[in-house]
């Protein structure tokens, strides 16, 4: 709203200061400020307000140390920060932009299916809540929006020179001239064009692009047969991946804010044309926007990690959780990062394989043996390390570390190929 207001201003008033709201940079830094202030400012109320509806956590008991003592502490915290995204990306983002209205069905979408499994917990006492298959039919159908958008809306383009499109069936939305700087070089006038392209940033392979279409004999208009399911499979992976990891005090808050910290860096990267081209990645037109937004999810993070740092005096519950690993997932796919997620979501994707295996196997020995084996100590995996012994904060601080490390290689491998 911001943005459109003083953009209007400065062009019929020419009002002094009124074009600091063209510049991302700016943005993006007051949308971390607006969200972490919120956070802050409300977050004792909401607090507050939960304790009176009595919204408390029902613990069962595990036999983890300090487990009971979290007994009746409030739940549905994701509220805040869900308020603390949406207030902010509304007052700084272009609303006009494709990625950004996408990103806001997917913040209220999954906040709302979250929202329904804890008010049947805490609320109506329903200590199953939301059915799982209820829960994975909202997955999918928003899993389903997210790519039928991308597929085939006409603002969802990639630019490149149209030397590349020649020889493939990929639709050139328009074309241009464009002077583009080159290294070591004078820069040189070439034919550009957006293009809808069903293609996607490769790690480790030469020209740093998959070509969806490959797997369907090159036919643009078979491509859904592959995109679908496969957008579909990682909304709903990441979702209930990240469900999962919310197990420990600030443990998914730190996750999730240091991963939205770099699909911030990549979207930038992604539309800035020298940068880009420098790196050899696809250049997304209008995914600046996706920064500020991702500085909205930054800052609604780190606001909430001020009460749910241990010892935690709100959970985010489901509505929170569910969120939060759904909207990773839609900004790699907006931003075709999508084949990056196992590196940059790697804490997230192993809590979720600890789970599988370990079922697996129980069930597998159980069938074999009569008597079913374990191969953690507990799953997820944050558990497997309680039950080591080891002290709960420290185990949080070490996958933040771990975190930090897989986001630091997933930009390095922009250039590893």
């Amino acid at each position: 709203m911001l943005y459109h207001l003083f953009e209007f201003l400065e062009k019929t008033y020419d009002l002094p200061g009124a074009g600091l709201f063209q510049f991302i940079t700016f943005r993006a830094a007051m949308a971390i400020i607006i969200s972490l202030m919120i956070s802050l400012v409300f977050g004792t109320r909401i607090i507050c307000s939960l304790k009176r509806l009595q919204v408390g956590e029902s613990i069962r008991n595990l036999g983890l140390d300090g487990q009971l003592e979290k007994e009746g502490t409030p739940s549905m915290g994701g509220l805040l920060i869900i308020v603390s995204i949406i207030v902010p990306t509304l007052l700084l983002a272009r609303l006009d932009n494709v990625y950004v209205l996408l990103i806001l069905l997917s913040v209220i979408w999954f906040g709302a299916i979250g929202f329904m499994d804890d008010y049947l917990k805490v609320a109506k006492k329903n200590k199953k809540g939301l059915a799982g298959k209820y829960k994975v039919i909202g997955q999918v159908v928003m899993g389903l929006i997210v790519a039928l958008t991308m597929l085939w809306n006409n603002d969802i383009t990639v630019r490149m020179p149209v030397s590349q499109v020649e020889g493939t069936d990929w639709e050139i939305i328009e074309s241009f001239q464009q002077v583009i700087p080159q290294v070591n070089s004078l820069p040189i006038t070439t034919q550009m064009a957006y293009v809808k392209a069903p293609i996607t940033n490769m790690p480790f392979i030469k020209n740093n692009e998959l070509d969806y279409s490959y797997f369907v004999n090159k036919n643009t208009d078979l491509v859904w047969i592959i995109f679908i399911p496969l957008v579909i499979f990682i909304i709903t992976a990441v979702s209930n991946g990240a469900n999962l990891t919310d197990g420990l005090d600030g443990l998914l808050a730190g996750i999730a804010a240091i991963i939205g910290a770099t699909l911030g860096v990549l979207a930038y990267l992604s539309s800035n044309v020298i940068v880009a081209d420098y790196l050899n990645i696809l250049l997304i037109p209008g995914s600046e926007e996706i920064v500020v937004f991702s500085a909205c999810f930054l800052g609604s993070l780190i606001g909430f990690l001020w009460y749910n740092s241990y010892p935690a005096s709100v959970f985010m519950g489901d509505t929170g959780s569910l969120m939060i690993g759904g909207v990773i997932a839609v900004l790699a796919v907006m931003l075709r990062k999508e084949l990056l997620i196992p590196i940059l979501c790697g804490v997230i994707l192993m809590e979720n394989l600890s789970v599988v295996l370990q079922v697996s196997y129980f069930k597998y020995t159980k069938r074999r043996t009569g008597e079913g084996k374990r191969i953690f100590l507990m799953s997820p995996l944050h558990h497997h390390y309680q039950k080591l012994g080891i002290n709960e904060n420290k185990i949080v601080v070490r996958f933040w570390i771990v975190s930090i490390l897989l986001a630091v290689f997933t930009i390095i491998t922009l250039k590893l190929r």
